[in-house]
């Protein structure tokens, strides 16, 4: 029985540290003055339908003809030009394959790792707007506190995240959901912690599953990805003895890359819905540990100081671009039938008309 409780304790552990970091971490998020946004509205993330393009780990060379928008990334507390990360811009890509969406994020950075300490490591969030009157400004601007929020006392201000730290995940493989973690009913990963969250804002924010009205166990994770980076000069797959994976300081490009269902089996309200044909509203986030500092929780970049439109094109547009010559290759094939036919036709009756006339024979007593 003793081997039991020690069991599950061990289980429950990296739940419970991540709960409590995350609470920690957000306690300091902190604005320097009053809140103000200039979002342009010419900026938005297209997502079109290319089926059979992504495989999903971490390079970008199926992305190279994906058209993308590039970001400049800003402090998320005070988004002010002097204060933009220095090294590059975000390009966020997407695309959809009418089952599930996926996303490419890239970003300049020198490569900077350090095993087992993710807050020494990029690491990168994805966020949507689930609720209705949830805002991209204090993570969905729920008013209620840390003892007060709840499904109830914070309705309509749900937001749905996806954070990947790298501190614990291999180059090129793939984390997320899987079976460990799923079977438990919460949006957890402990093997690489890229990990399915909800929030009501930034003080109340909680693996899919889990919550200050009690655990339900029918949430899940549903992300998928993986993460690279250009200095890597192997591409046959690392494993955890390669780590650091390359030289500290190396010039290049980090990449990661993600997918989801575009539904999901969420009853919750804590997982952003995907519809064809529709926009949806997103933002993204970058964490890095300038000059060497571990980042804090709010200490983040974002791609801008508003909610991004994401649009889920249908194949409609293929259809209605290859319309008009498919119409005239029709038209062209069922003229080239008519000319047959008429000919046929033609020789036919003139066969008829002029073929030679036989005489019948008459025998002589007939006579």
């Amino acid at each position: 029985m003793l081997r039991k409780i020690l069991l599950l304790l061990q289980l429950q552990l990296p739940i419970l540290f991540f709960i409590s970091v995350s609470i920690g971490r957000v306690n300091s998020h902190q604005e320097s003055g009053e809140w103000s946004c200039e979002s342009g509205s010419e900026i938005r993330v297209d997502a079109e339908f290319k089926p059979g393009l992504i495989s999903l780990d971490g390079h970008a060379e199926d992305w190279k003809d994906i058209d993308g928008f590039e970001f400049s990334l800003l402090p998320a507390l005070d988004p002010h030009p002097d204060h933009e990360y220095k090294a590059g811009k975000m390009t966020v890509k997407a695309l959809h394959d009418g089952h599930d969406v996926f996303f490419m994020l890239q970003v300049d950075g020198d490569y900077v790792y350090s095993k087992g300490n993710s807050n020494k490591c990029p690491s990168v969030s994805l966020m949507f707007q689930i609720g209705d009157s949830a805002t991209y400004h204090d993570m969905g601007g729920c008013s209620q506190g840390t003892g007060s929020c709840t499904n109830k006392t914070c309705r309509g201000h749900e937001v749905d995240i996806m954070h990947f730290s790298i501190g614990n995940a291999i180059p090129g493989r793939l984390y997320g959901g899987n079976l460990v973690d799923n079977s438990e009913g919460n949006g957890g990963d402990r093997f690489g912690h890229l990990v399915d969250l909800y929030a009501w804002n930034p003080h109340c924010r909680y693996l899919d599953g889990l919550g200050p009205s009690g655990n339900d166990t029918s949430a899940q994770n549903d992300w998928k990805g993986a993460w690279w980076h250009s200095s890597f000069d192997i591409n046959s797959g690392f494993v955890e003895e390669d780590s650091p994976y390359s030289s500290d300081g190396k010039q290049g490009t980090y990449y990661f890359e993600f997918s989801r269902p575009m539904r999901t089996v969420d009853r919750l309200q804590q997982d952003a819905q995907f519809t064809i044909g529709s926009s949806s509203k997103m933002s993204v986030a970058f964490w890095y540990p300038v000059d060497g500092q571990p980042w804090h929780g709010s200490g983040h970049y974002s791609v801008d100081c508003d909610w991004v439109p994401l649009d889920i094109s249908s194949g409609n547009s293929m259809l209605t671009s290859t319309g008009p010559s498919a119409s005239g290759n029709v038209s062209s094939a069922f003229a080239l039938l008519l000319s047959v036919v008429s000919l046929c036709v033609s020789i036919f009756v003139g066969y008829r008309l002029f073929r030679p006339k036989s005489i019948p024979f008459t025998p002589m007593e007939n006579l």
